[in-house]
C-alpha cells in the first residue's frame, strides 16, 4: 500500500502529516511511504530525514497523490495554486485520506472527496474512548494551542506573570482567568500556574473542578442539575438560563481578569459566543484575551480570526493556528495519532475498513460516493 504525504498548501500552516519517526514505522509494518519534496521544510524535517527513515521523496503533489492507496493529511484538501489543480482531483477514486478534515467548516471538501469515490477519516471526529486515546488529534493540537497561548499572553501583557519582590517594592501576580476547561483550559491552567499567575478557571462541566484544583487554580462555575458533556466526552450546549447566569460570572471574572484565554468548543468544533464586546469594555486597559477558540469563530465577539486587534486598549489575539506556531512538535504528535490510527486497522496487508468498528464509524465522512453525516 503506498502511502503519501504532501506538502500542506493553507497559508501560515507549518506541520507536516508524518514526521520521519512515524515514516520508519510505517515502513517497517510493509507500506511505502512517498513524501512530496520540502513537505516537512516548514516544521524543521528535511528531506534527508524523510530519506534515511525509509521514505520515498518525489517532486509535485500530483504524482505524490495520484499513486497514493492513503493520503495523509493535516489540513483538508484545498486549491493548489502551485499547479493549478484541487488536491481532491489530483486524488485516485477510491483511495483513502485521513486528516483533520473538520466537516461542518469545509463542506465544499467534503462534497469534491465524495465526487470524487475518495473514502475520508476526520481524526477530529474520532471518539474520546480509551482504545482510541493514542489516534486523538484534537487533544494533542489542543494541548500545544493551551500552551502556546499562556506565552503569547505573557508576551503581549505589559506586566509580570509571577509575584516578585524588589528593591523598587512588590510586584504583585497577574491574574489569569480561563474559560474552558478541556484540554486547552487545563494545559493553559498548568502554564500560567509555571509562570507564577494567579489562576482562576470555569467550565460547564462541574467534573472539571478537581482537575483545576490540583493544578493549583481556583475553579469557578455555575451550579447545574444539567448535564454538559456529550457521549463522546465534548462538552455539549445547555439551556438559555444556564448562559445567562454563565454570562453574568464571566463577565464579572473578565473584569476582574489581566489575561483571559477562551478555549470553549461546542462538539469539540464549534465556538459558543462568550464574551460580550460590552464585557471586553469593562475590562482594564493593558489587558488581554487570547482566544484559542478563534479557529471556531471564536468565544470573544470581538475576536477577528487571524488577526490580533487592539479594542480600547484591550489586546484581542485570534490566531487561528496555534499548533502551526511549534511546528516541530505540533507534526510529531500529529504524525504519532495518525500512525496509531493506520497501524490499528492494518491487517494482512491493507488498511481495512470495517465500519462495524465505532472509531471507523465515527471518523467516516465520506464512502462509496456519498457523504456520511456524523
Amino acid at each position: 500500500m503506498n502511502v503519501a504525504v504532501v506538502r500542506e498548501i493553507l497559508k501560515g500552516e507549518r506541520r507536516v502529516a508524518l514526521v520521519p519517526e512515524s515514516c520508519a514505522k510505517l515502513s517497517n509494518a510493509g507500506m511505502t511511504v512517498v513524501v512530496e519534496s520540502g513537505a516537512g521544510d516548514a516544521a524543521f524535517f528535511s528531506d534527508d530525514d524523510y530519506r534515511k527513515s525509509g521514505a520515498r521523496v518525489e517532486n509535485g503533489p500530483v504524482a505524490v497523490l495520484g499513486a497514493a492507496d492513503l493520503v495523509l493529511k493535516v489540513q483538508p484538501p484545498a486549491f493548489n495554486q502551485a499547479v493549478g489543480l484541487h488536491e481532491t482531483g489530483m486524488m485516485r477514486p477510491g483511495s483513502l485520506l485521513a486528516g483533520h478534515l473538520v466537516p461542518s467548516r469545509h463542506p465544499d471538501a467534503m462534497a469534491k472527496l465524495a465526487e470524487r469515490g475518495v473514502t475520508a477519516f476526520a481524526m477530529d471526529r474520532i471518539p474520546r474512548i480509551t482504545r482510541a486515546q493514542s489516534m486523538d488529534t484534537l487533544s494533542s493540537m489542543a494541548n500545544i494551542a493551551g500552551y502556546r497561548a499562556v506565552l503569547i499572553a505573557a508576551n503581549l501583557l505589559p506586566r509580570y506573570f509571577p509575584m516578585l519582590t524588589t528593591a523598587a517594592g512588590t510586584v504583585l501576580p497577574a491574574k489569569v482567568f480561563v474559560i474552558g476547561g478541556g484540554v486547552a483550559g487545563l494545559q493553559a491552567v498548568a502554564t500560567a500556574r509555571r509562570l507564577g499567575a494567579v489562576v482562576e478557571a470555569t467550565d460547564t462541566r462541574p467534573e472539571v473542578r478537581e482537575q483545576v484544583q490540583s493544578l493549583g487554580a481556583r475553579f469557578i462555575g455555575v451550579e447545574t442539575g444539567e448535564t454538559a458533556q456529550d457521549a463522546g466526552g465534548y462538552a455539549k450546549e445547555l439551556s438559555a438560563e444556564f448562559y445567562r447566569k454563565q454570562a453574568e460570572l464571566i463577565g464579572g471574572r473578565c473584569a476582574a481578569a489581566d489575561v483571559v484565554i477562551t478555549t470553549a468548543l461546542i462538539g469539540g468544533v464549534k465556538a459558543p459566543r462568550l464574551i460580550t464586546a460590552e464585557m471586553v469594555h469593562g475590562m482594564r486597559p493593558g489587558s488581554v484575551i487570547v482566544d484559542v477558540a478563534a479557529e471556531g469563530g471564536g468565544n470573544c465577539e470581538l475576536t477577528r480570526p487571524g488577526e490580533t486587534v487592539d479594542e480600547r486598549g484591550v489586546t484581542i489575539c485570534g490566531d487561528d493556528n496555534l499548533p502551526a506556531t511549534l511546528p516541530w512538535h505540533a507534526s510529531t504528535l500529529f504524525s504519532r495519532n495518525l500512525t496509531s490510527f493506520v497501524l490499528a486497522f492494518w491487517k494482512d496487508g491493507r488498511f481495512l475498513v470495517d465500519l462495524e468498528d465505532e472509531i471507523l464509524r465515527a471518523a467516516l465522512v465520506t464512502c462509496e460516493g456519498r457523504e456520511v453525516k456524523g
